[in-house]
């Protein structure tokens, strides 16, 4: 591909609209967010010009005002994807950022979707309401720029458009369904750094609800440089409804993993092939649910914990025996693992069977594992935009 993953330069920025009149029964103040084009961040609700000094301040106190200000600023990224909400909110800091509030829910917007080709009125009830927090979460911060993206279940549902209007009309929230190259791009900005020094292309991917990107990156410049890349419609919901059976043997509880695995391999195929036979160290950074939940249990928490999973490395080896530990057990016998419960029980294996046939195609001895991704591939993208504007400006 050749496609850089630093921020690309975003359009529109700086130019004043005319604010509409007011009027009765009007959307949450979250919808004064204006969201821009599927590149860019969203306009906020609060101006970027910091306010003005009392009257007899010097220049060095207008200095001193617009840095108070900029230390209060904010920025969101929203992601709403098959199976969970999550918002996040933070603050720049030097070449990094700092979070300042938080949100996820699980409320599995997929759920359904393979066999209707429709999201169920449950579902969406479900992504309202916790659409619904995030709204009053950016109410209460100071954010200047904030940018809500929808993945899979929106781009496959018949019902997607219609389910957009109905949160910008509830909730004030513009979703920007993306594309599936502009969720990968977002996923490697987000995690890249946790990057492994090496030699050869790295792959990188994210297993979500309803698809799982693959993404082959070159890690000789400054930033990575996107070489290939795939998305599949395979994700821990879309292939746990495809493969719907009772099993209660281990017979049939193995047949159901190989008939998952097989699904995935097949979707690999073409992508694949198009790898380089030398790989060089053929390092491996995930970044999802599947690979934080399954290094938990390698670790043996008893609850979860991002500051022991974000940035570890793991021998795939073990991994792979994690995975099928879990594939031959039911439901309860997976749901006896603390930081899996009754909750991911019944979607982990589907993302074990993603995982196992990631590794037969790119088979590195060892995994990353990233507590990280769109979202904060959303805040670097915001923060340099709104940078860059500012410096335009001075």
């Amino acid at each position: 591909m050749g496609e850089n993953v630093a921020p690309s330069p975003q359009q529109g920025r700086g130019r004043k609209r005319k604010k509409p009149p007011r009027r009765k029964n009007a959307a949450p103040k979250a919808a004064k967010l204006q969201q821009a084009s599927a590149e860019g961040a969203a306009r906020a609700h609060t101006s970027n010009t910091p306010p003005k000094p009392a009257n007899g301040f010097g220049p060095a106190d207008n200095a001193a005002v617009r840095r108070n200000w900029l230390d209060r600023t904010a920025y969101a990224a929203l992601d709403l994807g098959t199976n969970n909400c999550r918002l996040l909110i933070a603050r720049a800091g030097g070449d990094d950022f700092t979070v300042v509030d938080a949100f996820s829910r699980v409320v599995r917007l997929g759920e359904g979707l393979t066999a209707t080709g429709r999201m169920s009125d449950e579902a969406m009830d479900r992504a309202v309401e916790a659409l619904s927090v995030c709204a009053e979460k950016l109410k209460k911060r100071n954010v200047v720029l904030a940018r809500s993206v929808a993945t899979e279940a929106c781009r496959q549902a018949v019902n997607g458009a219609q389910f957009i209007e109905r949160v910008k009309r509830e909730t004030g929230i513009h979703l920007d369904i993306i594309s599936p190259q502009e969720e990968a791009r977002l996923a490697v900005m987000g995690c890249h750094a946790l990057l492994e020094q090496g030699t050869g292309p790295a792959l990188i991917f994210d297993i979500g609800g309803g698809s799982t990107e693959l993404v082959l990156v070159s890690t000789s410049g400054l930033v990575p440089e996107i070489l290939d890349w795939v998305s599949v419609p395979w994700g821990v919901v879309s292939l746990t409804e495809s493969e719907r059976a009772e099993a209660e043997t281990p017979e049939q509880l193995n047949a159901i993993y190989a008939a998952m695995r097989a699904k995935v391999m097949a979707s690999f195929a073409e992508f694949a092939a198009r790898l380089p036979e030398d790989g060089g160290d053929r390092r491996l950074l995930g970044t999802s649910g599947t690979v934080t939940t399954l290094a938990s249990v390698y670790l043996k928490l008893n609850s979860y914990d991002r500051r022991a999973v974000d940035g570890l490395y793991l021998p795939t080896a073990a991994m792979r025996e994690i995975s099928r530990e879990l594939a031959r057990r039911d439901i309860d016998g997976r749901a006896e693992f603390p930081t899996i419960g009754h909750e991911r029980a019944d979607l982990v294996v589907a993302g074990c069977a993603i995982l196992e046939a990631i590794f037969d195609i790119w088979p590195g001895e060892r995994l990353g594992v990233a507590d990280r991704g769109i979202r904060e591939g959303i805040l670097r993208a915001l923060m340099a935009s709104d940078a860059k504007r500012r410096n335009r400006r001075n």
